[in-house]
């Protein structure tokens, strides 16, 4: 049984910093594409970032660039989104996604190139 579980949401502070955690398991790790999604209240649910475990590649939305980083860790089957210098925008809950055939162009952030989905964890960014 595939399972992403997502962990680290919280409340922090606006400048504050935090990681999420997105532990898989039931699928073979090094072949998927993992992205980072987040939805707000009220809007539509939009990518945060990706990595793809088979070449390495990342990609990244322009509203998060510079501030958060994904990297992945193949032993622990964990990829990990950390997320610096958080703004009240950044409030959202933030979900993971698997998809086993890859991501290409903007296709990584479209919540349709994903198969498989957390349950998702909430963070707050207080001002």
């Amino acid at each position: 049984e595939v399972q992403l579980v997502e962990s680290g949401g919280g409340l922090v502070q606006a400048g504050g910093s935090l990681r999420l955690s997105c532990a898989a398991s039931g699928f073979t790790f090094d072949d998927y594409a993992i992205g980072w999604f987040r939805q707000a209240p009220g809007k539509e649910r939009e990518g945060v970032s990706c990595i793809s475990n088979s070449d390495g590649n990342t990609y990244c939305a322009e509203s998060v660039k510079g501030r958060f980083s994904i990297s992945s860790d193949n032993a622990k089957n964990t990829v990990y989104l950390q997320m610096n210098s958080l703004k009240p925008e950044d409030t959202a809950v933030y979900y993971c996604a698997a998809t086993p055939f890859g991501v290409r162009g903007s296709s990584w952030s479209r919540p349709v190139s994903y198969y498989y989905w957390g349950q998702g964890t909430q963070v707050t960014v207080s001002s």
